[in-house]
């Protein structure tokens, strides 16, 4: 390939004409020609930043291709093209991302490499659409993979969590937000990109579901006091969707996957304002004791681990003391025969002896 661009040629000469390719190729009818020759010149990019196995990549040429990509806006049309792409070129895109969004350039300072500063700061847009990469199922794995390695920054956790635009649309408001108090304590609309997630996992393919089902985890549980701030805020709607979407789903994957994560938020001590608030609610506790009764052994041990939590809490709703007096019998019946075979167990063992207890300390229903 380098003698397409000339052996003196600056390499940043790659991205204006792959640019150009990506937003050909969005234009009907797609052509082979063009999908080809945006798969060689992604190639060369990524060589030219990771070099090969024999010769190291050049600083220099890879700050020119990084410095060039920003001023062309170019993660914003490879995100936004990514499904578009043959199957080597969505691999070499996802190695592209990864490499530039963590490139510091040599004996920089800086908290965040230059693109991530920018995309972040300037052009979160990137990581909206690298999210709805999970609309096609050819993106959803390259997209997922950079999502969750750039979630490990709160900026990228904001932008997902905060993030208000329709499909289509781009929210302007993005900027700061993860700084903002005002904009952190208004409650959500529901329509921005994190509240897909619920609708990728349950409705997607295989593979679409289960990694997007990753991505969700990490955005649930990486930046714990920003997530718990957010789900107190937006405590019904998060829940009601979780509770009807993703434990009632008809996935058993998808359903017994929701059921372990929320009790992992549940019992994080970083979300004690939120486990307080769910536990307080009768139907959450309706749900869960109809957990205890599916025919999957799975199933029944994941909501185990939520129930648990509404019988060892020692400042029980109202509702939730009525619910448990008024299934005293039933379940004191129920729960020494609940997965007896798992007697290898013994915190499952002790935990649920424990319950028993806490359960035939409550008063007989009237």
């Amino acid at each position: 390939m380098a003698f397409l661009w000339g052996r003196n040629k600056p390499k940043s000469d790659l991205v204006k004409p792959t640019k150009d390719l990506l937003n050909r190729l969005r234009q009907p009818p797609k052509m082979q020609k063009t999908e080809e020759e945006v798969a060689k010149l992604l190639a060369q990019m990524k060589l030219v930043l990771m070099g090969t196995q024999e010769t190291d990549s050049n600083p220099e040429s890879v700050f020119q291709l990084i410095t060039s990509m920003i001023q062309e806006d170019f993660l914003y049309v490879l995100a936004y093209s990514i499904h578009l792409l043959s199957f080597e070129s969505r691999k070499d895109s996802q190695a592209i991302f990864s490499y530039v969004l963590r490139f510091r350039p040599p004996g920089s300072t800086a908290q965040d490499s230059t693109a991530l500063f920018y995309v972040i700061n300037k052009r979160p847009q990137v990581v909206i659409e690298l999210c709805r990469g999970y609309n096609n199922k050819e993106s959803a794995m390259p997209c997922g993979a950079v999502l969750r390695e750039v979630l490990k920054y709160e900026g990228i956790a904001s932008i997902i969590l905060y993030d208000q635009s329709l499909e289509n649309q781009l929210d302007t408001k993005l900027g700061d937000i993860a700084y903002d108090i005002a904009y952190v304590d208004r409650p959500q609309s529901g329509d921005g990109v994190f509240w897909r997630f619920f609708d990728w996992i349950d409705g997607g393919a295989f593979e679409v579901s289960a990694d997007a089902f990753t991505t969700f985890r990490d955005v649930l549980t990486k930046h714990k006091p920003q997530v718990s701030q957010y789900l107190m805020t937006n405590f019904d709607l998060f829940f009601k969707r979780y509770n009807t979407i993703l434990i009632e789903s008809s996935s058993y994957v998808t359903k017994r996957q929701s059921i372990k994560l929320l009790g992992e938020i549940l019992l994080d001590r970083a979300n004690y304002n939120v486990m307080t608030a769910y536990v307080d609610r009768g139907d959450h506790l309706k749900l869960c004791m109809n957990l205890l009764r599916d025919d999957r052994k799975m199933v029944q041990y994941e909501g185990f681990h939520v129930f648990k939590v509404f019988v060892a809490n020692p400042h029980k709703s109202d509702a939730v003391k009525r619910i448990l007096t008024q299934n005293r019998e039933r379940l004191l019946k129920f729960l020494p025969g609940f997965l007896a075979d798992r007697t290898e167990d013994e915190q499952f063992t002790d935990e649920k002896s424990f319950l028993i207890r806490q359960i035939e300390t409550l008063p007989p229903p009237a």
